[in-house]
C-alpha cells in the first residue's frame, strides 16, 4: 500500500510537470521590451519598462522619445523608457548586438511558425473573445480577433503558442487576462500579419510580427513586441 506521504510526492511531482509545448527561445532578443527592424515611434506620453532596439535602421527610426544621447554614444535615454534606447547608428558594440538580437528575433519566429500538430487548429474561427485558453500549441490559417475579455488559463510552468497567419485584433477596451498562475513570459503569438490592440485594450505574452505592432491610445501590453517591422505607440504601457 502507498503512504499518505508518497502519494503527498506523487502528486507534488505529477503537479510540477509543464504543460504546453517545448518553449520558444528568444535568445538575445529577450534583452529588449520592443525590438524591431524599422522603427519604434510613440505618441507621448507613452511608458515603456525594459530597453527598445531598433536595427538595421538608425536612431532616426526611433521617433517621439525626445532622446538624450549617453556620452558614450552608445545607446540613449528617455523620460518615457526605464531602460535604455539602441539603435544601428550607435557606437560599437551596439551595430554588432542589434544584429545578433535582429537575427535571434528572425530564428525565435521560424521556430514559433514552424511548430506541427497543433492540440487547437483555427479555433472558434478565431473569434477567440470569452474563451479559456488552456496550455498547448494553436494554429489559426486566419485571422483572430478578440472581441471580448479572454482568459489564458495555466500554471507558472505551462507554455502556450499561438500562430496566426492572418492579423491579430485585440478590440477597444477588450484584455487578455492570466489565471491559474500563468506567465506573459511562457505565452508567444506568433503572426504574420499585422498586430493591432486598439484604444484601451490589453495583452499578454511575446509578440513575435512578421509586419507591424500598433498599441492606440491607453492600451497596455504585458509582453515583449518583437517585430520584423516597425512598432507604434500612442500613449500606451509596455511591461516586459
Amino acid at each position: 500500500m502507498i503512504s499518505a506521504l508518497a502519494l503527498c510526492i506523487l502528486f507534488a511531482l505529477d503537479s510540477a510537470v509543464a504543460l504546453g509545448p517545448a518553449p520558444v527561445n528568444l535568445r538575445t532578443a529577450a534583452n529588449y521590451a520592443i525590438l524591431s527592424k524599422s522603427g519604434v515611434s510613440t505618441v507621448p506620453p507613452s511608458v515603456i519598462t525594459g530597453s527598445i532596439g531598433t536595427s538595421p535602421i538608425a536612431a532616426t527610426g526611433l521617433t517621439g522619445f525626445s532622446l538624450t544621447v549617453d556620452p558614450t554614444g552608445q545607446f540613449s535615454t528617455s523620460a518615457q523608457v526605464v531602460g535604455e534606447l539602441f539603435a544601428a547608428s550607435y557606437s560599437a558594440p551596439t551595430p554588432s548586438i542589434l544584429t545578433v538580437a535582429i537575427g535571434d528575433m528572425g530564428t525565435a519566429f521560424t521556430d514559433a511558425t514552424g511548430r506541427v500538430s497543433p492540440n487547437f487548429s483555427n479555433l472558434a474561427n478565431g473569434a477567440i473573445g470569452g474563451l479559456v485558453l488552456t496550455p498547448g500549441l494553436y494554429k489559426w490559417t486566419s485571422s483572430v480577433t478578440v472581441g471580448n475579455d479572454v482568459t489564458i488559463s495555466g500554471a507558472a510552468t505551462d507554455t502556450w503558442i499561438f500562430q496566426v497567419a492572418g492579423t491579430l485584433t485585440v478590440v477597444a477596451g477588450k484584455k487578455m487576462v492570466l489565471a491559474g498562475g500563468a506567465l506573459a513570459g511562457n505565452i508567444v503569438w506568433v503572426v504574420t500579419g499585422s498586430v493591432s490592440v486598439a484604444a484601451g485594450a490589453h495583452i499578454e505574452g511575446v509578440v513575435l510580427g512578421k509586419t507591424s505592432i500598433s498599441l492606440l491610445t491607453g492600451a497596455t501590453a504585458n509582453s515583449r513586441l518583437l517585430s520584423q517591422t516597425s512598432v507604434a505607440l500612442q500613449k500606451a504601457t509596455v511591461n516586459n
